[in-house]
């Protein structure tokens, strides 16, 4: 088995990994059909997220609540700068996080993320924007409320009070409060730490004659028109932990199709995820809960946590703490949050089946920026490391190589001898393997030992925030993204960009011309075979052409290490090389014969 088998057979079996593994896990660990339960539950609010106060004398039972009616298409959109600025607000400011709160509904429903920017041009100075009001184009937003029976309500017209000089900030917490009109007091506590969560503590107090039933509740409410898309590799939409398994399986089409949708198990978490940013509601640990996702309408939908009945006696208080998670998915700080006690938190990240390789891959990645400040250098010191552990592979499958060769008269004369006697034949080979010591697989090894490296450091590349915006040099300013710079449109001179396949930029034409080098270096005994291999790495570049450039970097920085491998190992080794050219000139000459 020579080296250029083994190399073509690697590059099938990384796009067969790439391209089916997910048709293959669904073939042998089949979804059940219907992914979530469809289940009459606690119908919170829509637009505004509130209940409608119950009648005095016939509120609602137990459990239920009424609806606001949701934003139609009719109904014009809101512009962003004029909803923030038309409403009394409390201002949010912490290192990561920095927006406002709606006391009317009392609404979290405008949060930018500070450590990230939108774009990277400009200077990558507008952070992204991850909540929006209700009515905006791209609403998104948070509250916290009750429903109930036996008191009054605040609603999605509460205007909420609080003090002239409050603001949201790591050393400053914030109390909205409002007193109902037959007495009734609701105060809901926000804290902010220095990350991406919010702490709100809902109390009430029943300060009539009679008991009261109240259901703290939270929920986040947004549109998917800006959502990012589900891929094989990346799970975005509703997303939530129950039971402590993260469920990955309802998708807004799901949630669209069934009305409302939950997961199995107790409630954990719930939100929602996009390829980089997460909204996600935290129950009070120990207090029981129910929670679903459900659609309002008009591309608009909902992940409710409503928390279940209880009985307030007069003179008594209630109070439930809900956290809201509202940021980057960032693996450090998911895993802290997990560390203290949110359960598979670190696991919003869809990581898939490889999580155990490739999350090490990361955080060496992150050691080897932090010594070089640069991603794109980081890649490159990865390869290296990971090409010089392998080094010692590399020898081995070179040595059963060369004694594979050697054997080649020998096995010739076996498939003479009992041409017309198969299992003979066979039980002759594995007989003179034993006795030469040869391994026959040995040469395969590294192939099977590259399919996940090379499938890990795609998933980390693709899915890890810390990469994003990361440049490497000159034109490459996103690590995470393709190759900008495109032949066709003469490096950006010409006024289009070229459609997928087409989008050829000087990474994946040194993945071409390094891999050319790589497959001509290695004399190929048949030449039908030859002629493939020599069209085989501009097929390559066309194909990985539209992956991200730190990807295509780690390529072509392993062909040329894997070069000067196999320069050095036939420089050791040289009757390898010359027994594959001799093998090849006698097949040549032999297919002349019979042509």
């Amino acid at each position: 088995m020579n080296d250029n088998r083994n190399l073509i057979i690697a590059v099938i079996l990384s796009a067969l990994v790439l391209f089916g593994w997910d048709a293959v896990m669904n073939r042998f660990y089949p979804q059940p059909d219907t992914a979530v339960e469809v289940a009459e539950a606690v119908d919170a609010p829509v637009e505004g997220a509130a209940s409608a106060p119950p009648a005095a004398t016939s509120g609602p039972a137990p459990g239920t609540a009424t609806q606001d009616a949701p934003i139609h298409a009719t109904q014009p959109k809101r512009d962003l700068d004029t909803e923030l600025a038309s409403a009394g607000r409390v201002e949010i400011e912490a290192p990561s996080l920095a927006g406002s709160i709606n006391l009317k509904g009392a609404l979290i429903d405008d949060l930018v993320l500070r450590r990230h920017t939108t774009t990277i041009e400009d200077g990558g100075e507008d952070p992204v924007r991850l909540l929006a009001p209700a009515g905006t184009e791209a609403q998104y937003f948070a509250q916290f409320g009750w429903v109930g029976s036996g008191a009054s309500f605040p609603d999605s017209k509460t205007v909420w009070e609080v003090a002239d000089d409050a603001r949201l900030t790591p050393e400053t917490p914030v109390t909205l409060q409002w007193t109902a009109p037959d007495g009734t007091g609701y105060a809901i506590r926000f804290e902010i730490d220095d990350d991406y969560m919010i702490q709100a503590t809902q109390t009430v107090a029943n300060r009539g004659s009679n008991a009261m039933v109240a259901q703290p509740f939270a929920v986040i409410n947004r549109t998917d028109r800006f959502a990012d898309n589900s891929t094989w590799i990346m799970h975005t939409g509703p997303i939530g932990a129950f039971d402590d398994a993260v469920e990955f399986g309802i998708g807004y089409d799901d949630v669209e199709e069934a009305g409302t949708a939950r997961g199995e198990g107790d409630t954990d978490w719930i939100g929602f995820t996009d390829h980089y940013w997460l909204s996600a509601l935290i129950p009070q640990q120990g207090a029981s809960t129910d929670s679903d996702f459900r659609t309002l309408g008009n591309t608009l939908f909902r992940a409710d946590l409503v928390y279940d009945p209880s009985n307030v006696a007069a003179g008594a208080t209630l109070t439930r703490t809900t956290d809201l998670f509202a940021g980057a998915k960032e693996d450090g700080v998911l895993d802290a949050y997990e560390d203290a006690g949110i359960a598979n938190f670190g696991h919003a990240i869809d990581w898939g089946w490889f999580e155990w390789f490739e999350r090490p891959f990361l955080w060496i990645l992150k050691q080897l920026y932090a010594l070089s400040g640069n991603f794109g250098v980081a890649i490159i010191l990865l390869t290296v490391l990971i090409r010089a552990a392998l080094f010692p592979i590399a020898q081995k499958q070179f040595a059963s190589m060369a004694a594979m060769r050697a054997i080649q008269p020998k096995m010739k004369a076996l498939q003479e001898r009992y041409k017309d006697d198969k299992p003979k034949m066979q039980q002759e080979v594995m007989a003179l393997y034993k006795k030469e010591k040869v391994n026959p697989l040995g040469g395969c090894l590294p192939i099977f030992i590259q399919m996940p490296i090379f499938f890990a450091l795609y998933k980390v590349l693709m899915l890890s925030v810390e990469l994003r915006h990361k440049p490497f040099v000159l034109w490459i300013k996103d690590l995470s993204a393709p190759d900008p710079a495109h032949v066709l449109n003469l490096f950006g001179l010409l006024p289009f960009d070229p459609p997928g396949l087409l989008a050829i930029g000087p990474l994946a034409i040194l993945l071409g011309i390094t891999m050319y080098f790589q497959f001509s270096m290695n004399p190929i005994s048949d030449p039908v075979q030859e002629k493939i291999f020599k069209f085989m790495p501009w097929v390559l570049m066309f194909v990985m052409a539209p992956f991200a450039a730190g990807l295509l970097l780690y390529w072509v920085t392993n062909n040329i290490l894997t070069l000067a491998q196999q320069k050095y190992l036939y420089s050791k080794n040289p009757q390898l090389r010359e027994m594959a050219l001799k093998e090849r000139e006698e097949k040549r000459k032999a297919l002349e014969a019979k042509g």
